[in-house]
Formats: structure tokens, sequence, C-alpha cells
């Protein structure tokens, strides 16, 4: 196992490259990932053609992909498939992982002069969705929704009420300046009458001292 180091950046990050190995050779990367991150490899395996001498696609070249959680030994990834597929994993804890690739046949043994071009893309993607904490998610967004909604209810009915409050206070208003207006002429009345009154009756009480 020849390890080499390949450090990738956070969410929607890729890398791509391409190397050599032999028949029955395993080669690994290490990988720093972030928690609850999908990583996503996509691999083509070319073999050695003596005859062509050319690269060339094998049907019966197959990969095994094995992924590990360096810190704790955890098997993420172990399959094996054609010589182009991908794998897909997802972090469960921050940390380094080796991402290890060897080859094999699917049928018969690897000739030990077998030489394979191995071409290989590793995307980092974004954090995983976890449907149980969606669900939880949106029933929250939906209680949230619920209180705000309870909320606007009852700012609209305090605004009813203030609205019904200030219509109320300004028939009460109306009303009383229409009442101040009438008994002011009422009194203006009043005191006409009153003041014609008195000058007829001044003019006849003068009248009468006249006669006398």
């Amino acid at each position: 196992m020849r390890p080499l180091p390949l450090v990738l950046a956070l969410a929607a990050t890729a890398s791509a490259l391409h190397f050599y190995l032999d028949s029955n050779e395993e080669r690994c990367f290490v990988e720093e990932l972030p928690s609850d991150t999908i990583v996503e490899g996509h691999y083509r395996a070319l073999e050695w053609d003596e005859k062509s001498q050319a690269y060339k696609t094998n049907p019966e070249l197959g990969i095994q992909v094995d992924v590990e959680e360096m810190h704790t030994g955890h098997s993420v990834v172990k399959t094996r498939g054609p010589s182009e597929s991908k794998f897909t994993f997802t972090s469960i804890d921050a940390g380094d992982h080796s991402i290890c690739l060897s080859t094999n046949y699917t049928a018969g043994l690897f000739q030990s002069n077998t030489h394979i071009r191995l071409y290989l893309d590793v995307v980092v993607g974004a954090a995983r969705h976890d449907p149980e904490h969606d669900r939880s998610h949106v029933n929250e967004l939906a209680t949230k929704l619920r209180d705000l909604n309870s909320k606007l209810e009852d700012i609209r009915r305090e605004q009813r009420y203030q609205r019904e409050r200030e219509a109320s206070f300004r028939d009460l208003s109306e009303a009383t300046n229409s009442r101040a207006v009438w008994y002011s002429v009422a009194q203006i009345v009043i005191v006409i009458a009153v003041c014609t009154w008195q000058l007829r009756h001044l003019r006849r009480f003068f009248e009468d001292r006249k006669m006398r």
C-alpha cells in the first residue's frame, strides 16, 4: 500500500487525477472530510495491451473500493465494481478517511505483468439530508407558522376592536359636539329673547314715566 495525501476543500469541491498501478496492487488516498458530508467518486480503469501497445478497456477487469475512517477503523465502503463505475458514501464523523482502490479480474487471476491506468474523480458534496431531521424541521416550521398565524389573528382582532372603539368614540364625539352646538344656539336664542324682552320692558317703563 502506498498512501497519497489528497486534501479536499469543503462543500461542493472536486479532485480529478489519474495514476498507474500493477496487478494486485492497492493505492490509497487520505481524505480529510467534515462530518455529514456526501462524497462521490467516479473511476475508470484501462489495462495495458501489449499487442496494440496502448491502454484499453477490459470487460474482465474489476475494481475493488475500500473506504475506512482512519481514527476509528470503521469500514464505510467495501465494494467491487467493473472497470468504470462510481461509489458514494457519507462521512459520519469529521476526520481523515482512506480511499483505497485495487484491481482484480471478474474471472481468473491477474497476470504479474498487468499494468493499469486508473482515472479517479472525487467530488465532495454538500451536507447530507436526514429525512428524520427534515421532517422534524418541517414540523418545527409548521408549529412556528401556526403560532405566527395565531398571533396575526390576535393582532387582527385587536385592530378590529380598536377600530370599533375609535368609531364609537368618533360617534360619541360627533354627538357631543352636535349637542354642544345646539346648546350654544339655544343659549344665544335665549339671550336674544331676554334682551328683547328687557328692551321692551325698559321702553314701556320710560314711556310711563314720561306720561306722568
